[in-house]
Parts: C-alpha cells; sequence; structure tokens
C-alpha cells in the first residue's frame, strides 16, 4: 500500500508520527467508454477553451474567479492557508462513538506509527480502547479540510472521515407520510418478523452479487451468446393488504 498523507496526531501535548493508508479498494467492474461505431476508446482530454489545444497536466494550476478575474494559487498557497492542519491531526475532543449518526460517516482509512511513534501510538490505542471513546479532529487532505473520528480496531487506529454538518441535507422538502395510524396487530406482526430474521451482524454474508452476475453476461457476450432478460415490475402494497401481506410473511 502506498500511503497518501504523512504527518502527526496531536494528542493533548503528545505528538505520533503517522501515515494514512486507505482501508478500502473499489470491487467495480472497470468500464470503458467506447464508440458505438468501431468500439475505439473515448479519452478525456484537458483542453483549453480559447486555443482548443489540450493542455498538459504540470501546465494546469487552480484558480478561484473573484470579481470576475481568476486569482491562481500553487501548492504553497494551500499549505499557506493552515499549515498545521495540512500537517497535524490535533484531537480536540473525545465522545462516544455510538453518539455519532451514522450519517456523517464516511471513508476509512488505516493509521500507521512512524518510527520513533510506536509507544505513543500504542498509548493512545489502548487508551481509547479502554475508555471506549473515539476522538475528533479535523486537517486538511488533498487541499481539503476533513473532519475525522480516530478510533482503536483490532490492534490498528482507523480514521474516519465524517461529513460536517452543513453537508447533510435538510428533510424538509421530502413528502414523508407523518402520522398514519398502526393498529397493533400491525405492528406486532412486524416487530415479529424482524425478530425471526435478527442475526449478529456478519459482513461476510453480503457479497456484491450484481458484479459476478454482470461478469457473467459480459463472458457470454464474449462467447457470442445473449442472454435473455428478465424483467421485473416492483409492485406496491397497499394499506388494505398490509394484515395479510405480513401474515404470509411470517407463514
Amino acid at each position: 500500500m502506498r500511503a497518501i498523507w504523512t504527518g502527526a496526531i496531536g494528542f493533548g501535548l503528545v505528538n505520533i508520527p503517522v501515515k494514512i493508508f486507505s482501508a478500502t479498494t473499489e470491487s467495480r467492474l472497470d468500464f470503458d467508454m467506447l464508440d458505438r461505431k468501431d468500439h475505439a476508446r473515448i479519452r478525456y482530454l484537458r483542453v483549453n477553451e480559447q486555443t482548443g489545444k489540450e493542455v498538459e497536466w504540470n501546465n494546469i494550476v487552480k484558480g478561484y474567479m473573484l470579481n470576475d478575474q481568476y486569482v491562481v494559487l500553487d501548492d504553497s498557497d494551500f499549505e499557506e492557508a493552515s499549515p498545521e492542519k495540512t500537517k497535524m491531526i490535533d484531537i480536540q475532543s473525545f465522545v462516544k462513538e455510538k453518539e455519532i449518526d451514522s450519517l456523517y460517516f464516511e471513508t476509512p482509512y488505516y493509521l500507521e506509527p512512524q518510527k520513533g511513534g510506536q509507544k505513543a501510538y500504542q498509548l493512545l490505542l489502548e487508551a481509547l480502547h479502554q475508555t471506549q471513546m473515539v476522538g475528533l479532529s479535523t486537517f486538511v487532505l488533498r487541499n481539503t479540510e476533513n473532519l475525522a473520528m480516530i478510533r482503536p480496531k483490532d490492534g490498528i487506529l482507523v480514521l474516519n472521515k465524517l461529513r460536517f454538518a452543513h453537508e447533510v441535507r435538510e428533510t424538509d422538502e421530502l413528502n414523508l407520510p407523518g402520522a398514519i395510524k398502526i393498529s397493533k396487530p400491525e405492528m406486532d406482526m412486524a416487530v415479529e418478523l424482524i425478530k425471526r430474521h435478527s442475526s449478529a451482524f456478519d459482513i461476510s454474508k453480503f457479497k456484491d452479487e450484481y458484479n459476478d452476475e454482470l461478469l457473467k453476461i459480459i463472458k457470454a457476450r464474449a462467447a457470442g451468446k445473449k442472454s435473455k432478460v428478465h424483467k421485473m415490475k416492483v409492485s406496491s402494497t397497499k394499506s388494505s393488504d398490509l394484515i395479510e401481506k405480513l401474515k404470509a410473511s411470517l407463514a
């Protein structure tokens, strides 16, 4: 694995030098965009909109439109905006993990201690485990400030990026059902249905079956076969049928 960030965790006055590694990998099939006529690959070009000519990557800079004029920034400007946050994950507070709504969870990363930081790393790991707390911090990754949660997991510190509160949309524009009366028999059967299908969480039981089926279709197409399309129409259960459907589910 290749580190995507190098810096330190600030734990009070203790600095723990760490590297950040991505904890996830992409599992989707990699499709190329093709011209329908001859199956030639479609490429995205970085084109100067005035000259129409392609621009080399090393000639591309970042600019912000201010007062009808672009202000161009370089790497040093991004670091100057908050030099400490580009190199420090300073833990600002500790909270119970269960207090953080899963709506805010984003990308997970592994934290690895650098040379000289192993003992302080282990201390933070065990202290978080013993107190059942997680650390909250903000830091800059790829020129963007991120809210982060640091937690212990299986002998390693894991950093989870979190969404800021303003990044989660309000629900007032949704057409929600409101106060609909649910009868006791309906509720009892719904609860019973949930209990019957309850089990301990095991992530390994869940597979990306769609990709597997898609790969079968690709291999069949490659062999000159065309798969039969099974169209599915989704039907909605009417309020009047709710009891019967619940009974049938339990049966």
